[in-house]
């Protein structure tokens, strides 16, 4: 038996692996395109298949596919959701910038599985064609952004919105439990007024909730879907009713609210919202990079360092030095963050790659997209569970500091002025002694009064 099989398109003929269920334009792009090993994952070819499962839904309820032709469609669609033809996808990331050639991939295999479920011969395109069945009443350019919006929002949803509020609710925790711990604030790295680390922590928790309220932004700018407009947006070939009635099962199956986008000619030529959630993406990142570069820093030492916080020993820092231990899960979150600002800017070029009545920088945007969502999730989810929940306070190193915080001084401004307190933090700086025994050596207050002006829980608010 030959390991191969020969297929034909408008090209000539094409020699496909002989277990393969995709047909010889899914092999041309094997050919064309040996790039970066690549593939679109699993939440990109799951999202393609809940889409090609609502047009067939929509064409058969146009009477444009017979039922028992539809049957089996809908069987191969939801093998491709549930993962069971991922093998069949082989083609490269690097590819046609409409990814038509993973259009066709798709086209192919369902026809393909469609034809093996009726007892037919793979690669005979009969009794179900993949142009003409499977893609019918769409093209590679409305579909595949579609897709891509359907699966982005779906990862939005259900992996890094899910991890955030986690860590969110972490850091409430931490804020909590470490409210009555008083510390140094710290402006430009240099000692500032006292604060509680509980309030620190609050600031780390809005951050996280800001970035969930920025989620939400990106999701509603993905919810306009360029289904329905065909080749070039004006809807050829295309009936009337098809988009809708297909967005409707999606929204169905998927539990959404998307739409069909109010203008077909955007939809398709340009992908500005993609670069929208992407720079949303890039906002969140960043802020999850402060709360982890902070934790890092809070938890230096722990005997030489700022030591305010103890870290979760999760594995040995060294290989060479016994004993220590690094910010490992910090150090993890921020390498997610720099790469994800890394894929905003490939995104931000992907958006100026729209010419005429369509963007070809549609793949690279779409997989950025993805891997940055996924791995900020799980780095957040890391992040969250093996360093977060498991932090300690340092409550005497956090009181000790405090006490020789020079910024204290601050607090005498509204009694003696600014220049006189200045003078004391000079003193006490140049001394090695604290504001609160220079300031009783000159006599500016009674110990008393001293004692509840230079008091840090006061100062904290």
């Amino acid at each position: 038996m030959s390991a191969y099989r020969e297929e034909h398109d408008a090209l000539g003929t094409v020699h496909v692996p002989a277990g393969a269920l995709w047909g010889a334009q899914t092999q041309r792009a094997i050919e064309n395109f040996p790039i970066s090993g690549q593939r679109f994952g699993r939440d990109f070819l799951a999202a393609l298949g809940e889409v090609k499962r609502a047009c067939v839904r929509s064409n058969t309820e146009l009477g444009l596919l017979a039922p028992e032709i539809a049957a089996v469609m809908l069987q191969a669609c939801d093998e491709l959701i549930s993962g069971a033809l991922d093998a069949h996808f082989p083609v490269d990331i690097f590819q046609t910038g409409s990814a038509t050639s993973t259009n066709m991939n798709a086209n192919e295999v369902l026809s393909n599985r469609a034809i093996q479920l009726l007892g037919g011969n793979v690669g005979s395109k009969s009794p179900v064609h993949p142009n003409d069945h499977v893609n019918l009443s769409q093209s590679s350019n409305d579909v595949m952004p579609t897709v891509a919006h359907v699966a982005i929002f779906l990862a939005l949803r259900d992996t890094l919105q899910p991890s955030l509020v986690a860590l969110h609710g972490a850091l409430l925790e931490k804020a909590l439990a470490f409210d009555s711990v008083i510390k140094t604030g710290r402006t430009h790295l240099q000692d500032a007024t006292p604060v509680r680390l509980g309030q620190e922590f609050s600031g780390y928790a809005a951050q996280v909730e800001h970035g969930l309220a920025r989620l939400r932004t990106a999701q509603s700018a993905l919810r306009p879907l360029a289904l329905g407009g065909t080749a070039v947006g004006t809807g050829i070939n295309c009936p009337l009713g098809f988009a809708a009635r297909a967005i409707a099962h999606l929204n169905a199956a998927l539990g959404t609210d998307f739409v069909e986008a109010p203008n077909h000619m955007a939809a398709n030529a340009s992908q500005e919202a993609l670069v929208e959630v992407s720079g949303q993406l890039k906002t969140v990142a960043i802020s999850l990079s402060k709360v982890a570069d902070d934790i890092r820093w809070l938890a230096s030492g722990p005997r030489c360092g700022l030591g305010e916080l103890r870290l979760p020993e999760v594995q040995p820092g060294s290989s060479i030095m016994p004993g220590k231990v690094n910010p490992v899960m910090a150090e993890a979150l921020l390498m997610v963050v720099a790469q994800v600002i890394g894929f905003d800017s490939a995104l931000t070029l992907g958006g100026l790659g729209a010419r005429f009545e369509l963007n070809t920088m549609l793949p690279l945007m779409a997989h950025n997209l993805l891997q940055g969502i996924t791995w900020l999730a799980n780095a957040v989810r890391a992040f969250t569970e093996r360093c977060v929940t498991g932090l300690e306070a340092d409550a005497e190193r956090c009181l000790a500091l405090v006490e020789r915080n020079l910024a204290l001084a601050t607090a005498l401004t509204p009694l003696i002025g600014y220049d006189a307190a200045a003078s004391i933090a000079q003193e006490a700086h140049a001394s090695g002694r604290t504001i609160k025994e220079v300031a009783l050596e000159r006599g500016v207050a009674t110990p008393a009064v001293l004692e509840s002006l230079l008091d840090p829980v006061r100062m904290s608010g």
